[in-house]
C-alpha cells in the first residue's frame, strides 16, 4: 500500500520532462514538455511522478531526463 503515502514521501529527485510522444497512452493531459516534476519512486522502467492532476502517476522513463 505504498502508493497511498506517495504524496507525502520525501522526492528522491527531479526530472524534465522532455516529451509526451506516447506509443499507447495519452499522456499530454498530463505532463508539459519542458516542466520539471518530482520523483516519488523509480522502478526499473517507470518513474512515479506527480504530475498536472498533482497526483502521482507512474510513467515510462523516456518521458523524461535527470536533472
Amino acid at each position: 500500500m505504498i502508493h497511498k503515502n506517495w504524496l507525502e514521501k520525501e522526492t528522491i529527485k527531479k526530472v524534465k520532462c522532455v516529451q509526451t510522444n506516447a506509443k499507447k497512452y495519452i499522456v499530454n493531459r498530463v505532463l508539459t514538455p519542458g516542466k520539471e516534476y518530482e520523483v516519488k519512486n523509480e522502478t526499473e522502467e517507470f518513474l512515479f511522478v506527480v504530475d498536472n492532476t498533482n497526483k502521482v502517476g507512474g510513467y515510462y522513463k523516456e518521458y523524461f531526463e535527470e536533472m
